[in-house]
């Protein structure tokens, strides 16, 4: 016998002992819509950042798992994170409802695509709609009258240049590009609040933009959108708040909440 089994058995029996108390369900937490988050192991902001976006709507919930990544962001590391993306997705929820998944890496998704990434979604969650900071960003600022942006990321030339032409191919003008220049994700995740207000200021007051997209869901660059809003008098988002905005809407949520940015006043 073990020692669990033998402390257990020497108890004594309690006074009331009822074993089947009744009880009624309800929806859960996810009673209006479960959004599943795929998000990178070396990420440390977009469950924080979508804990806040999220924050007061209830009944709905959002359901992280983690996905092996190297911390050096290359093209190299980001085109295999592929192969994990499913076994990733299967962790979330298993046996219950998803409404919508979100998979929670900007140059990642714009790396692999957008349909490979949906593609490997579907293989355990079929006909689940997806969404990546990159297409959410690119309809949500499109959707708020912008046309020509000013972009912000912490990436290497590279990735920079290849994310212009991405976003270009998807009918957004990119005059304006800054950049951190910046490959280590663990310390992307690090670079303060001042830093990124002054990055973004500095390129979305340039006239050439009508719009800023701050790229990077390691970057805390959420809780800035209404400031820089109201400063630059543009549309502003990031990955992680464009993100949780599309994927409230793919799962059903039309709720406006206007203190989140001009995004999330958009049906």
């Amino acid at each position: 016998m073990s020692a669990f089994a033998e402390t257990t058995a020497a108890l004594p029996q309690p006074l009331v002992d009822l074993r089947s108390m009744p009880f009624t369900l309800d929806g859960g937490v996810a009673a209006r819509a479960a959004i599943g988050l795929v998000v990178l192991a070396t990420d440390h902001t977009i469950e924080h950042e979508w804990r806040a976006l999220l924050g007061g709507l209830d009944g709905v919930g959002f359901f992280a798992t983690r996905l092996w990544n190297d911390a050096t962001i290359t093209t190299e590391t980001l085109r295999a994170m592929e192969g994990n993306i499913a076994e990733a997705v299967r962790l979330i929820r298993p046996g219950e409802r998803i409404d919508a998944v979100a998979f929670g890496c900007t140059s990642g998704a714009m790396v692999i695509g957008d349909d490979v990434v949906a593609a490997r979604v579907h293989e355990v969650r079929p006909g689940v709609p997806c969404c990546s900071p990159l297409s959410a960003a690119t309809e949500g600022l499109r959707a708020a009258g912008c046309r020509r942006i000013a972009l912000l990321t912490p990436y290497g030339d590279g990735l920079n240049r290849a994310m212009r032409a991405d976003l270009m191919r998807r009918g957004l003008e990119v005059p304006v590009v800054g950049s951190f220049n910046h490959e280590n994700d663990n310390e992307v995740a690090r670079i303060d609040a001042a830093s990124l207000r002054a990055a973004a200021l500095e390129l979305g007051r340039r006239p050439e933009a009508d719009g800023l997209f701050v790229s990077c869901t390691s970057l805390r660059a959420a809780a800035l959108v209404q400031e820089l809003e109201a400063e630059l008098g543009k549309p502003v988002t990031s990955s992680n708040h464009a993100l949780a905005w599309r994927a409230l809407r793919l799962a059903g949520v039309p709720d406006a909440l206007p203190d989140r940015g001009c995004l999330f006043r958009l049906p």
